[in-house]
Parts: structure tokens; sequence; C-alpha cells
């Protein structure tokens, strides 16, 4: 059974950081694109960031800049680094597995649970 397990959200102030992190089980990753999403209450799920199976990443213009996405073929995890937190930036936090292109659309085989961020101003 594939299962990815989100740790790290929390509460932060703006402008502040905050990682997240996400280990998958069941499959290894390697060689897939592993990602991150989030989605607010009444919006729908939006794409963050993106780690390609080559290691090269992919950013939503809203968090370029600010967010990195970083991932461990050993450890079979995907990171979410986002410095300079801003208001909107809070939302539950997916990662994501096995991911198509084009990203945005958010066609991935593996999904976790989701970790809310929270984001006070």
């Amino acid at each position: 059974q594939v299962q990815l397990v989100e740790s790290g959200g929390g509460l932060v102030q703006a402008g502040g950081s905050l990682s997240v992190s996400c280990t998958a089980s069941g499959r290894s990753f390697s060689g897939k694109a592993l990602g991150w999403f989030r989605q607010t209450p009444g919006k729908e799920r939006e794409f963050v960031a993106v780690v390609g199976g080559s290691g090269a990443t992919y950013y939503a213009a809203s968090v370029m800049g600010r967010f990195t996405v970083s991932r461990s073929i050993t450890l079979n995890t995907v990171y979410l680094q986002m410095n300079n937190m801003k208001p909107e930036d809070a939302a539950v936090y997916y990662c994501a597995g096995d991911c198509q292109p084009p990203y945005a659309d958010g066609r991935c085989d593996a999904w976790g649970q989701g970790t809310q961020v929270t984001v006070s101003s």
C-alpha cells in the first residue's frame, strides 16, 4: 500500500519560515516527480511546486523566490521550505507523487492526507 505522510505544518507569522516534509512508503518514487499542492476552503486545489524525476524544479508564480522544493531519493522524501510567508500562503498542503506534466493540472498517482499551514498577520 502506497502512503504519503506529510509533517511539519503549523502556525507561522507573516514574514517567517516553515518547512514541511512528506515521506513515501510502499513504493519508490525514484525517477518520478514529487510535488506540493495546497487548498483553502471553498477554493480549488492549487499547484505549489514540483521536483521532477531528474531533479528539475518547477514553481507556481505566487511562491517563486520564496519557496524551495527538494527531495531525498534515499529517504523517499520531498521537502518544501517556505520563506517570507504571507497570509495568503495559509492552506492545507498536500504532497503528491508520480505527477505528470503539466504539473499544475495535479495529475498525480498518490496523495498525502495534508498538513495545515496557518500564517498569522
